[in-house]
């Protein structure tokens, strides 16, 4: 299995030999080969969030949906989707928005490949898609909106605290007026109607696709939601949630390592493919200033480049 050292070693042998885009070359090579493997397309949306830099642009935003009609246009749609998602998440209105325009492309047949961490709003993505392909490296994460960084279950858990407490003991105002006051006005609304509308969307998602055929779908959809974004339960909106937790609150997943090509006779191990597409993205950012990159196997891209 290439691990993200062979990749860095296949890049500069390219571009030893020459070739100055290797990284861009690179990248094409296993997403083809992904796509070749399973006869689906395949559409890459990466983001380098992991070291911290330009939280907006890496987060999930309207601009996206720019870069996803410009990857889609020209596809065969009737072979389906496979979308690999690596995402921190980002803004409610924007995943909904690329959710319905995906599923205007493709209909129900989207499957999301996890590589390693799709978090927040990339898990209401996964959740939307008809299955969820995961390795034993990958996580989901909880869907408890945040709002400008902050928790909104967290301030409406504190805001209830607060009335209960102060309903005990009067003397306790001052120290929670402090801390009340420290919210914009409205903001308690905002957070309980960002709260609602996070389930209802996932709600909505499952119900579309993923749990569409299954008895009881309802049942199941509210069980899911009840876990991702019960915060009391995830105790931190950065809480990666494995592949057996998700089996277990009943997601639909597919094992990656179980993955087969659909011609039996060729020995293609996916699992190789689509870790090597992750450590080929991880290698670009670490060469090039870039924040996103939406990309598909025929090689149609869009890139958001670092704000300094």
């Amino acid at each position: 299995m290439p691990g993200l050292s062979e990749i860095l070693n296949e890049v500069n042998s390219g571009v030893n030999s020459g070739n100055a885009f290797a990284v861009n070359t690179v990248r094409l090579k296993y997403l083809k080969q992904l796509s070749d493997a399973t006869g689906r397309n395949t559409i890459a949306y990466y983001s380098c969030f992991l070291d911290n830099t330009d939280a907006k642009n890496s987060s999930i935003i309207d601009l996206d949906k720019n870069g996803f009609m410009a990857t889609i246009h020209k596809l065969d749609r009737k072979k389906g989707l496979d979308l690999i998602l690596h995402t921190p998440g980002g803004d409610l209105a924007a995943t909904e928005s690329i959710v319905d325009y995906l599923r205007l492309m493709f209909g129900d047949d989207i499957r999301a490949i996890i590589p390693q961490i799709a978090m927040s709003a990339g898990t209401m993505i996964a959740c939307s898609c008809k299955s969820i392909i995961m390795g034993k490296q990958s996580s989901l994460g909880p869907v408890d909106p945040q709002i400008n960084f902050i928790a909104a279950c967290g301030v409406i858990e504190e805001f209830n605290r607060a009335k209960q407490e102060v309903s005990k003991d009067q003397s306790c105002i001052p120290i929670w007026q402090t801390i009340i006051n420290k919210y914009p006005p409205a903001f308690i609304v905002k957070c309980e109607n960002a709260i609602k509308w996070s389930k209802e969307m996932v709600v909505s998602f499952l119900l579309q696709n993923m749990l569409k055929n299954e008895k009881d779908k309802g049942k199941k959809a509210k069980k899911i939601v009840d876990y991702l974004s019960n915060h009391n339960k995830t105790k931190s909106h950065s809480r990666h949630i494995g592949v057996e937790d998700c089996e277990r609150i009943g997601l639909k997943i597919e094992r990656l390592e179980d993955i087969r090509s659909v011609d039996e006779t060729k020995n293609t191990d996916i699992q190789d493919i689509v870790l090597s597409i992750h450590h080929s993205y991880m290698v670009t950012f670490s060469h090039l200033p870039i924040i996103k990159i939406i990309e598909n196997q025929l090689g149609n891209n869009f890139y958001l480049n670092r704000t300094y």
